[in-house]
């Protein structure tokens, strides 16, 4: 963001040198990034955060300025609410010229027009400023409408009245397929998830992000109507991705708005327009149908909260000079009442943070927080630890990855069983203010995280990879007072080939058993014997290769080969294998105890047999077969390998099975052996009618 200097100095009286304002600046959280000459000017480059839309303009720099300097604004109205002097009109009736048809993703709009407008260049003074912020001059009312913009932080576009259809304005979504030529000259198509300014008869404008060519201001133009609006911000970002375009006007409505200000920022482009465009106002519309109030936050001892969370001893009357010059005005003994440009501010611990930033962080000490009781461990946490070390010793590495994410995976990637509810409250905990671009969704599940991760190392060219996490994953409820829900996941990912120790090439491809055998491990490292698999469809992984995970009879998770969708969006080349389980539910179960065993003296005897099998019928129900017949010489019945294709029906695999056959007393002899196989063998065909191949 380039802010002017001499901008500045035009909004609020102070004595700071650029460089040492930068200085100061940054040492309140607007980090300058660097102080560059323009001109006779000095543009200030402030790298700002996604949850302070407020300062994404010179007025919201110079209000953080005037807190620094202890200076007043010189633009009126600038911390105080803008007064409600038209009567709200309900969305579908106001004046014929403007209609909203959604005012959830369109709260207000505002029209105003201006007759007998002079199209023309701007004052030398305007364009200066213009330049020193990054933007090039147009015409006098484009140009009046983009300083407005980056004086207030409001957007707005100018429309040639006489080039719309029945001179009236609908925000309306857009109809499946519609077009329009936006002012870049593109022809882009829109669907019904996007905001459009339509005419009486088509779009002239994507809501919030760009304009249409075919009504814009041009030398002929001599009415114009001004719309200067609200929207929603999630439905900007959205169709602003959708359509691969970003703009200074999207950039600002996707974190966020003023929408007190738009009358006022409507009558500063009037009253430019009036004096450089010889523009006369003739009718001015605001449709705003649930107005606003005001954010309350109840905060008793404000002096005292301060000292409490920061250790910094502030004063009561520095606190309310802080806070006041801010916008934030105390009401009553123990509330403060929120402008509405602040949309980050909303608990007790938000204001101590203004004040903390500009007393100075660098005053804050350190120390010891109180203790007040001997430390134990959590639930689980012995247990947790024993997880961690045998996955290490697997050769996994652990990942830690950011608890927000992107919405698309809200359909991608499925949660582990029982954390999304089918019920209306249950669904994705939402960010008002994402610190992370587009990252608006508490997760509800930890693998776009470990997706993203995998992703840096191919980056990295490291292919093979294990990686595993133990985190917290979230959802929306209605019970439990509003609190969303938390579940503690473990997740899985593997990738690439097996290296040995001491070597530089892989022995083999990992594949779904090696993902299975690390979750036995996983189990079997807190004492939770015989986790079961079963086959079933899981939304992120492949059909075919992909099962549930459960212990005793609870399905507590999933398992399986990532799906060709996400891997081709990810660019992955190479299978990959992750699993999800609920670990708050594992740890729940009972563990067995350990029991000690000593090593039998005595050799085994294997068998390995093929046997050609229906494809419904998995390993797990020949197993659970040879169980019940076996004795108790056969000690292990294990998988060895799978046969599916040339020589077989379509209907038919080949499963091979390793029988382990040993006595603890005693050298097992041939004849013994055969006879307890043969009952094995025979146990199998009569439970699922299948027969050795050969």
């Amino acid at each position: 963001m380039d802010i002017s200097y001499n901008w500045l100095k035009d909004l609020i009286d102070f004595d700071i040198p650029a460089s040492e304002l930068a200085e100061k600046l940054t040492r309140v959280g607007l980090t300058v990034e660097g102080v560059h000459p323009v001109g006779d000017d000095e543009v200030l480059d402030i790298d700002l955060t996604s949850n302070r839309p407020d300062c994404l303009s010179h007025l919201g720099v110079a209000r953080e300025i005037g807190v620094i300097s202890n200076s007043t604004l010189k633009v009126r109205g600038t911390n105080s609410g803008e007064e409600h002097d038209a009567i709200p009109v309900p969305a579908l009736l106001a004046a014929d010229t403007v209609r909203i048809e959604d005012a959830e993703i369109c709260p207000r709009f505002t029209a105003r027009v201006l007759r007998n407008v002079k199209i023309g260049p701007s004052p030398v003074w305007l364009v200066k400023r213009l330049e020193a912020a990054g933007e090039r001059s147009i015409n006098n009312v484009t140009d009046i409408t983009n300083y407005v913009m980056l004086e207030l932080g409001q957007p707005m576009h100018a429309f040639d009245l006489d080039r719309l259809a029945g001179q009236q304005i609908v925000v309306r979504r857009a109809r499946a397929g519609e077009t329009i030529k936006t002012l870049d000259d593109i022809e882009r198509i829109l669907d019904s998830t996007m905001l459009a300014i339509c005419d009486a008869q088509k779009p002239v404008a994507v809501a919030g992000i760009m304009g249409g060519l075919d009504s814009s201001i041009t030398d002929a133009t001599v009415n114009v109507l001004l719309e200067v609006a609200c929207f929603d911000r999630e439905n900007i970002r959205r169709t602003s991705r959708k359509l691969g375009l970003a703009t200074e006007a999207s950039y600002r409505f996707e974190r966020g708005v003023d929408i007190e200000k738009l009358k006022a920022a409507s009558q500063r482009a009037a009253d430019l327009i009036g004096e450089f465009a010889s523009g006369a106002e003739t009718q001015f519309v605001d449709v705003y149908p649930s107005p606003a109030s005001r954010a309350q936050v109840i905060a008793p001892e404000i002096s005292a909260s301060v000292a409490r969370l920061t250790g910094l001893a502030v004063d009561d009357a520095e606190c309310e000079r802080i806070l006041a010059s801010l916008g934030i005005k105390r009401e009553g003994i123990d509330h403060y009442s929120v402008p509405s440009w602040r949309h980050d501010i909303s608990v007790e611990e938000d204001l101590v943070e203004e004040i903390a930033r500009h007393t100075g962080y660098e005053n804050i000490q350190a120390e010891l927080p109180p203790a007040y009781g001997a430390g134990e461990y959590k639930f689980g946490e012995v247990r947790k630890r024993l997880i961690r070390q045998c996955l290490v010793d697997l050769g996994f590495d652990e990942a830690i990855s950011y608890s927000f994410i992107d919405s698309r995976y809200d359909d991608a990637v499925e949660a582990v069983p029982g954390l999304i509810g089918v019920s209306e409250g249950d669904t994705f905990v939402t960010l008002n203010d994402s610190v992370i671009e587009g990252a608006v969704r508490m997760r509800p599940t930890l693998i776009p995280g470990m997706l993203e991760a995998f992703r840096l190392n191919l980056n990295h060219q490291r292919r093979d990879v294990k990686l595993f996490e133990i985190g917290r994953a979230f959802a929306r409820c209605r019970d439990e007072g509003g609190l969303p829900k938390e579940r503690e996941l473990s997740t899985l990912l593997l990738s690439g080939g097996e290296i040995m120790s001491g070597r530089a090439a892989i022995t083999r491809e990992l594949d779904f058993y090696d993902a299975k055998g690390a979750v036995e491990a996983l189990f079997a490292a807190v004492g939770i014997t015989d986790p079961e698999f079963a086959g079933a469809e899981v939304r992120h992984l492949r059909r075919g290769q992909s099962a549930t995970v459960s212990v005793d009879g609870r399905v507590i998770g999933t398992i399986g080969r990532l799906n060709e969708e996400i891997s081709s969006d990810y660019k992955f080349r190479q299978p990959v294998y992750v699993a999800e389980i609920d670990l708050q539910a594992a740890l729940e179960s009972a563990s067995s105890a350990v029991i000690y065993r000593p090593l039998s003296k005595y050799p085994s005897i294997t068998r390995d047999v093929s046997f050609l099998v229906d494809r419904n019928i998995s390993l797990a129900a020949i197993r659970s077969a040879a169980s019940e017949v076996r004795n108790e010489i056969c000690r292990n019945i294990g998988f060895v390998d799978i046969f599916e294709g040339k020589g077989l029906a379509d209907n038919e695999r080949s499963i091979t099975i390793r029988f382990e056959y040993r006595s603890d007393d005693r050298t097992l002899v041939e004849e013994e052996v055969n006879a307890a196989h043969q009952v094995i063998l025979d146990g199998l065909k009569n439970a699922l009618g299948i027969k050795p191949r050969f």
